[in-house]
């Protein structure tokens, strides 16, 4: 790396949170050792553990390899891996099997995988019983970075992402830098987008930092990663501190949330965008209407893109699947945002990098306009032109 960091070996980053407080520990090799962290936290000597095909292939043994070296026996149910496993239908199975396997209060439920796996466990977690325990062990960038942090548990809605759901903190997170070896290269690009987000939303040092070394996290430099890893979580940490449950200032950590949802609802939630792909196009359209309406400087826009370009991540629609999103349907995707109030659209723009905040002032005709600005195609004008034609010709 460019420029010196602090110790490598492992690192804790504190959720103050009172009575909820957690540690996030992150070193390389924690799966192996994850009975030492877990065993101080159980009443008794017993886990569930809930991962996917993916993950479970490659990680499941370690951990349970690793639980059992402590004396702690584990149940383990492995469910379909993919974003449509966030849905009513697999919540229930879920929710069933841990009733069915005598899950108490008391117990920990372990989420071990990726966003996906986290967010339905720790959702499940917050309703069995009216509550049971459960620990994050995020396995890709994104997870270990971002939705491991902070209690936001969810599944998908046919009107939109993450709408059902509930705050929910996590008793513990591991997260092994390790286990990104196994990381296809498009899942760590993906979470590497939500790393950027951090600096372009709050610090921008830490933006420059990416700027000399992106190239090394992304290339698996255990050193960068971690470093990379760390600064991520305690930014949102602290954010998360002072406002658990998103009622003002955490709603800077959606920066590009509000575009990058409603690409994936338009492409149906699917292997065509990743979450991750999809805030880094969220983001640059959120820098560029900050720039559109006076707030951004260009310069700023410019780094940001050109930060995302570089590691290949999606910087236009063009690099989306065919390229061809309405711009009507996108307004009515983003209508369906969490941060909606009174039926105004809230949007994170920037001042500068490293300086968001939180607006309700971009009408859905202003917000219509800049999309097709942008590339997003007029098909209601193209629809009026083929209905005047086709009257012409009558």
């Amino acid at each position: 790396m460019n420029q010196k960091t602090t110790d490598q070996t492992q690192q804790t980053v504190r959720v103050a949170l009172e009575a909820r407080s957690y540690d996030i520990e992150i070193a390389a090799g924690l799966l192996a050792r994850a009975g030492d962290f877990i065993k101080p936290l159980l009443k008794r000597p017993h886990v569930a553990i809930v991962t996917d095909n993916h993950v479970a292939k490659h990680h499941l043994a370690t951990l349970q390899d690793g639980l059992k070296a402590m004396g702690i026996a584990s149940t383990t149910t492995i469910i379909p891996a993919g974003e449509n496993s966030k849905s009513f239908g697999r919540l229930e199975q879920l929710c069933g099997w841990l009733l069915d396997e005598k899950i108490e209060r008391d117990d920990c439920i372990i989420a071990l995988g990726g966003g996906v796996i986290g967010d339905l466990t720790g959702f499940a977690a917050a309703i069995v019983r009216r509550g049971a325990r459960f620990i994050q062990i995020p396995t890709t960038l994104l997870a270990q970075v971002d939705s491991s942090i902070g209690g936001k548990t969810a599944i998908n809605a046919a009107q939109g992402k993450n709408l059902i759901g509930a705050f929910f903190q996590p008793e513990l997170v591991l997260v092994d830098t390790q286990v990104l070896t196994t990381l296809p290269a498009r899942e760590l690009r993906a979470g590497y987008a939500e790393v950027v987000k951090y600096g372009a939303l709050g610090n921008v040092a830490f933006f420059d930092w990416l700027e000399e070394n992106g190239a090394d996290v992304l290339a698996g430099d255990a050193a960068a990663q971690t470093y990379a890893i760390a600064e991520s979580c305690r930014l949102k940490a602290q954010i998360v501190a002072r406002d658990e449950r998103e009622n003002g200032e955490r709603a800077l950590l959606n920066l590009g949330h509000t575009f990058g949802h409603a690409f994936e609802a338009l492409t149906g939630y699917s292997n065509t965008l990743l979450h991750g792909e999809a805030v880094a196009l969220g983001m640059v359209l959120a820098f560029e209407l900050s720039l559109a309406r006076g707030h951004c400087p260009a310069e700023d826009a410019a780094r940001l893109r050109a930060l995302l370009d570089a590691a290949t991540l999606p910087v236009t629609m063009t690099r989306i699947g065919n390229g061809n999103f309405d711009a009507d349907a996108l307004v009515a995707a983003m209508s369906q945002d969490k941060k909606v109030k009174s039926g105004k659209m809230r949007f994170v723009l920037t001042e500068a990098l490293g300086r968001s905040f939180l607006t309700d002032t971009v009408s859905r005709d202003d917000l219509r306009d800049f999309l097709i600005a942008q590339g997003a195609l007029d098909k209601g004008a193209q629809n009026k032109a083929g209905a005047a034609r086709e009257g012409s010709r009558q």
